[in-house]
């Protein structure tokens, strides 16, 4: 049995309550959060028996296994440096920082204790994405050359919403973009050339932003995310041999294999929940196992993905 803790009460952090019932081997025993009315009401509502007013109190709990960080990501850092000191396992919300550097500085901080660190990017341990790797991996498709990802939303969203406000680190990139970068990398690898364009919001971030990325070999990915309109939010990856398409491809339960001569073959998978129980399920494998990383989600996969966020984001200019 894994004994879980929550870090934070929003709405992520409730989904991913929800979903540890789909994790064999979960259980949700203690709730932190900086006011404790509001841990008292999540706890109650997930039936955790304990609930914490501050971060430090849950990462003292010695009936703790894990802790997820589910703040908003200006805080992550915070947050899961305060879990990783005291020793506690941590799955961190994407995108793991604001930064490479202190993305680097956890992962650090994690290898020095011997105490496991991991990236909540749900993607890429969901089963399906899986599938459509081994696919690729198995040759289905020929030799990618291109990947087409896109995840747009239309609030419209305060300027104090933190998918506007620069304190929060708002903006299109960070939420959404990682996203379309993470599908890319998954596929084809960090890239050899980078370019991208952005239109830049009265708060200082990105509203709409268009990402190139380009590969010695030849292949290429164009990603877009933004938050002034609802995309279509599908990856599409070609090859000399072939196509896949993915709808909703961040959390994805379907594909569809399109192959010259032939028709198309969509293949659908039942799924309880809304896909967090997968991260669960993975922290938990790798804790049996006596790791500090999952190989689906390895530290230099992080940071990696944490550089290509920071490239685009001083070509955009946006700071924090």
């Amino acid at each position: 049995m894994t004994r879980w803790g929550i870090l934070a009460t929003g709405g992520i952090a409730a989904k991913f309550a929800g979903d540890l019932r789909y994790a064999p081997g979960a259980e949700l025993v203690a709730v932190g959060s900086r006011s404790i009315d509001s841990a008292k009401s999540f706890a109650a509502r997930f039936d955790a028996p304990r609930a914490y007013g501050s971060w430090a109190e849950l990462a003292a709990d010695p009936e703790v296994d894990a802790i997820y960080v589910a703040t908003p990501h200006s805080a992550h850092h915070e947050a899961a440096l305060e879990c990783l000191r005291a020793g506690k396992p941590v799955l961190c919300e994407k995108p793991v920082t604001l930064d490479r550097a202190s993305a680097a500085e956890l992962v650090d901080t994690a290898r020095a204790a011997g105490v496991f660190f991991m990236e909540a990017m749900w993607t890429r341990v969901n089963p399906t994405v899986r599938a459509v790797l081994d696919l690729i991996a198995d040759g289905a498709i020929g030799e990618v050359t291109t990947v087409a990802a896109d995840f747009g939303i239309y609030g419209p969203f305060p300027p104090s919403h933190r998918l506007r406000a620069k304190e929060l680190g708002g903006g299109a990139l960070l939420d959404l973009g990682v996203y379309p970068v993470t599908m890319a990398h998954l596929v084809l690898g960090a890239p050899d050339h980078v370019r991208s364009w952005a239109k830049i919001g009265p708060e200082g971030t990105d509203e709409n932003t268009a990402i190139v990325f380009g590969y010695d070999s030849g292949a290429m990915a164009t990603l877009t995310c933004g938050l002034l309109g609802t995309t279509p939010t599908r990856a599409t990856i070609s090859g000399t041999g072939g196509r896949i398409e993915m709808p909703s491809f961040f959390n994805t339960t379907s594909y569809t294999l399109h192959r010259p001569g032939a028709d198309p073959s969509t293949v659908t998978r039942a799924q309880d929940g809304s896909g967090y129980q997968f991260e669960a399920i993975e922290v938990q494998r790798c804790l049996e196992a006596g790791l500090i990383e999952s190989p689906l989600i390895p530290h230099a996969t992080t940071l990696e993905v944490m550089g290509l966020l920071d490239e685009v984001r001083t070509q955009i200019g946006v700071t924090y």
